[in-house]
């Protein structure tokens, strides 16, 4: 099983980036949805990224339209997903993982989508949306919780990057509620999501080919999550505390 995600990692990465090259040829043109909602990828960085894969998944959302495919069906499909990853890095299969967080991201993103043009975009979807995240995200972490727990200090930084992961979501949530929207900051949901599926999939390689010890790419990307989360969620906590100030 792992020698299938393993062989299918670079078979989809030349994939990518042929498609990649084809979209910017053709003049890479900005998703109306994405600009719409001002989105971010990276501060700005990835928007490229951002804006390359909204068209790549273009043909899915078309198809799912004619299939009459519901936002409920990606969103159940999206936390089975995700949840089924968590599974797969408890149990070492980390290339099975990664492809089911992304997999999974891809439902998070068709969605949404789905409801907007098809004009069934509710309150109820937005909270079953963003609650399914939050649990998605717990169980990758505890994922690694499970997968690092013998590792000296690896089960304590990947609580650290879930706790930070986390708090960062709280404090946008709770700003909202109170009138006030930050956005801002680094590692949201859509950067640790793919920091994560791509450090499922490299991290076998990566040590083989460098004769590192196993799990050494993991344990870097879950300091890094750790470390930027939890200044993000400081930065947040911040800037909203100050703009509800300047409100009373």
């Amino acid at each position: 099983m792992a020698s299938f995600g393993a062989v299918a990692f670079p078979l989809v990465l030349g994939s990518t980036l042929l498609s990649m090259a084809f979209y910017s040829g053709r003049g890479p043109s900005r998703d109306a949805d994405q600009q719409r909602k001002g989105g971010q990828f990276f501060l700005g960085a990835g928007n490229f990224l951002l804006h390359w894969s909204m068209w790549a998944i273009g043909p899915l959302t078309r198809l799912s339209l004619r299939l009459g495919l519901s936002p409920d069906f990606y969103n159940y499909a999206g936390l089975g997903l995700g949840l089924a990853a968590g599974i797969f890095i408890g149990l070492g299969q980390l290339e099975l993982g990664g492809w089911a967080i992304a997999l999974s991201g891809i439902a998070d993103i068709l969605d949404g989508r789905i409801a907007r043009l098809t004009g069934v975009a509710s309150d109820f979807g937005d909270f079953i949306d963003s609650t399914f995240d939050r649990y998605v995200e717990v169980a990758a972490f505890l994922g690694f919780v499970a997968l690092l727990r013998n590792h000296p200090g690896g089960a304590f930084l990947a609580a650290c990057a879930m706790g930070g992961s986390l708090i960062v979501s709280y404090a946008r949530a709770r700003g909202e509620v109170l009138g006030v929207l930050c956005t801002g900051g680094l590692m949201q949901r859509a950067e640790r999501l793919v920091l994560t599926c791509l450090t499922c999939l490299a991290d076998r390689p990566v040590c083989r080919a460098f004769d590192w010890p196993q799990y050494s790419v993991v344990l870097g990307m879950l300091a890094v999550i750790s470390v930027t989360t939890l200044l993000t969620a400081v930065h947040r906590t911040v800037w909203i505390a100050a703009r509800l100030k300047e409100k009373k």
